[in-house]
């Protein structure tokens, strides 16, 4: 069996910098009728387990450590059995959130979660955080970007942590090697396609 991809929304705050910003953060699980892996973990753990729908969840998979899309993955993994999982660059950004509460595991670039049947790569995109992700499910024809590509282009890099030039070479070298027809489900926002962004931010 293929796995799908389950969708919700989940509005907080996002707080970095001394400045805090009203947000929606997209929900996105990866997985099949028993099983999946839970895409960040933005403000509310009963959003996200409504999304699960009781299914078991292998993994809390975190595209980066950016309070609006963790603050709720201690609880969520406390309420699951599920590990956290964060790339190793992005640790002192959450500990920004979380300084008594390490992540569980680590993720690295090319590494393979298998769910409900399918493959999720892990790419490693950094330049909205150093430690950023993109989660890619060739079985569906997706990619999950977290906050490094938007429909209309690269995230924010207006922080600490962030980097303009990195963020936009990790879109070209990275995202955009991908094949154009390939679904982008973002960390806020509507999604878009990569052939669409590649050809609006030139590749």
């Amino acid at each position: 069996m293929t796995a799908r991809i389950d969708h919700g929304t989940a509005a907080g705050t996002f707080s970095l910098d001394g400045q805090t910003f009203d947000v929606e953060n997209n929900i996105w699980v990866v997985g099949d009728d028993a099983e999946c892996v839970v895409v960040d973990a933005p403000h509310s753990v009963e959003a996200i387990l409504q999304v699960v729908a009781g299914r078991r969840v292998r993994a809390i998979v975190c595209t980066h450590a950016h309070d609006d899309h963790v603050r709720v993955a201690p609880a969520l993994a406390e309420a699951t059995g599920a590990p956290i999982l964060l790339h190793p660059a992005d640790a002192p950004v959450w500990e920004l959130t979380h300084p008594d509460r390490l992540p569980d595991g680590e993720l690295a670039d090319g590494q393979e979660l298998t769910v409900g049947g399918s493959v999720v790569r892990v790419l490693h995109t950094p330049g909205h955080a150093p430690g950023a992700v993109s989660l890619h499910v060739p079985d569906l024809g997706v990619v999950l970007t977290g906050d490094t590509l938007f429909r209309g282009g690269p995230g924010a890099t207006g922080r600490s942590f962030s980097d303009a030039d990195l963020i936009v070479a990790s879109i070209r070298r990275v995202l955009f090697g991908l094949p154009d027809d390939t679904i982008v489900h973002t960390g806020h926002g509507d999604s878009t396609t990569i052939g669409a962004e590649a050809d609006a931010l030139g590749r």
